[in-house]
């Protein structure tokens, strides 16, 4: 039985440890009608497949860490003593080459009459192993069934080792998120050491010129690898696209919370956001495609220069982009004002526009501003977008109408292609992903900061 088949079979039966063990709680309720259950029905049900299921997950967690190596070693004994002699690495090869045969993924014809062998014997272990565990857990699952069934008693308290077991599973995943997070950052920081080794630190973060080719040419033997050119095209385009999401999110919030009806509000909001759903390609595609030559050809008309791939294009898909984020994020938090604050306004004389300048934006504005940095975020983080329509030029420019590139293009360009992966030009990539990262973990911090600084409490 395959593994996806085992999880299937313990989603099963955890259901039926759930039927199993509310039938029997209220059986047993029943019994006994002068002592009042501890827990509820559902709590003995949940008792009841949690101890079905959780130790023979933990078995095949265990049986699929640990058996992989241990089949190999079988296999790797039935070998001719000529190859169980060579060398590790030599064995690694040999086992890999085997596996392929016994996964119908090598080519037979090409294989020894001991290697078709032991591919046989391989599989022959490998169906044994799926039989055991097969056994094994359904041993495992039905006596722990039995007992906690027979354990169901007035005073068990059922509720309490379920939010046990539930607690303890948010603590691992908790934990999971948390090292995942640090492993990450840990391994950017190990690559961005090594790329330091190649390239100063100092040349890297305040450097002008980004070429990073190898050269003949004099000093720059290992290419120029300026950031500066990278974090004014980031700047740039996230300028943009914040001119272009700003005012109309905000203005879309305005409206649908003060002046908007009911069922117009209710249907609008969700197509806005529809947006934020839609793939990163498709809005690159949509820049390349439809915005570019329309920027270039209005240029042309006015009398500007403006290349179908530059700044301004991405800049202004990407504000299209990020309206819904800041859009439906400020309307959750202008809905939240209190309805007294507006009649209090509106009860000595202000208008309607005046109480949303004066009193509704004013109390929401710590909001509204973590609202707009968590854009930013997703604006410095966007990478299809700036892959199709911003020119990939890494140029130190200022004019939006130019091609200009971003950290993010540069390090799916430095990742792709044939380059040595201990070269300075794939390292820098890691360097790149370090600073970004920084960059994205301040303006989450300082959105925090802000909200949590000026948010003001109502009751």
């Amino acid at each position: 039985m395959s593994n996806l088949s085992l999880i299937v079979v313990l989603l099963v039966l955890l259901a039926l440890g759930y039927q199993l063990g509310m039938v029997r709680s209220r059986k047993v309720a029943t019994i006994n009608a002068d002592v009042r259950m501890h827990s509820r029905p559902h709590h003995y049900g949940m008792m009841v497949g949690l101890w079905a299921v959780l130790p023979a997950f933990f078995i095949l967690l265990l049986w699929l860490w640990l058996a992989p190596a241990v089949i190999n070693s079988m296999m790797l004994t039935q070998l001719p003593a000529d190859i169980a002699s060579q060398s590790a690495e030599q064995l690694r090869v040999v086992s890999q080459r085997i596996n392929n045969l016994a996964s119908n993924f090598g080519v037979v014809a090409d294989a020894s009459e001991w290697e078709l062998a032991a591919a046989e014997h391989l599989r022959q272990l490998k169906a044994n192993s799926a039989i055991v565990l097969t056994a094994l857990m359904a041993v495992i699952a039905a006596v722990g069934m039995l007992i906690s069934l027979l354990k169901i008693t007035p005073r068990l308290k059922a509720r309490h080792q379920v939010e046990r077991v539930v607690k303890a599973l948010l603590v691992l995943c908790s934990t999971v998120a948390i090292l995942t997070t640090i492993g990450i950052v840990l391994s950017m920081v190990g690559e961005t050491l090594k790329f330091f080794s190649f390239i100063p630190p100092s040349e890297f973060f305040f450097g002008t010129t980004w070429n990073p080719r190898f050269s003949t040419v004099g000093v720059g033997e290992q290419g120029d690898f300026g950031l500066i050119p990278l974090l004014s095209g980031t700047v740039l385009i996230a300028g943009i696209a914040m001119l272009v999401a700003i005012p109309l999110g905000l203005m879309v919030a305005v409206y649908l919370a003060e002046y908007a009806p009911l069922k117009l509000r209710n249907t609008a909001k969700p197509v806005i956001e529809v947006l934020a759903g839609i793939p990163t390609i498709v809005y690159g595609f949509f820049a390349l495609v439809t915005v570019g030559p329309f920027l270039r050809d209005l240029g042309a008309a006015l009398g500007l220069d403006i290349n179908a791939t530059s700044a301004l294009t991405a800049g202004v898909v990407m504000g299209i982009m990020i309206i819904p984020f800041i859009s439906s994020l400020s309307d959750d938090i202008i809905t939240q004002v209190p309805k007294s604050m507006r009649d209090g306004s509106l009860g000595l004389g202000a208008t309607k526009s005046e109480t949303i300048l004066k009193v509704v934006l004013p109390a929401a504005l710590p909001g509204i501003v973590g609202a707009i940095l968590l854009a930013v975020s997703r604006a410095i983080g966007e990478t299809m977008i700036v892959v199709l329509a911003a020119g990939n030029s890494p140029a130190l420019t200022a004019n939006p109408f130019e091609a200009v590139s971003t950290v993010t293009v540069t390090i799916v360009n430095q990742l792709t292609g044939d380059n040595d992966f201990s070269s300075p030009q794939s390292l820098v990539a890691f360097a790149l992903g370090l600073t970004l990262f920084v960059i994205t973990l301040l303006l989450n911090v300082m959105a925090l900061v802000i909200v949590r600084k000026y948010r003001e409490q109502y009751e």
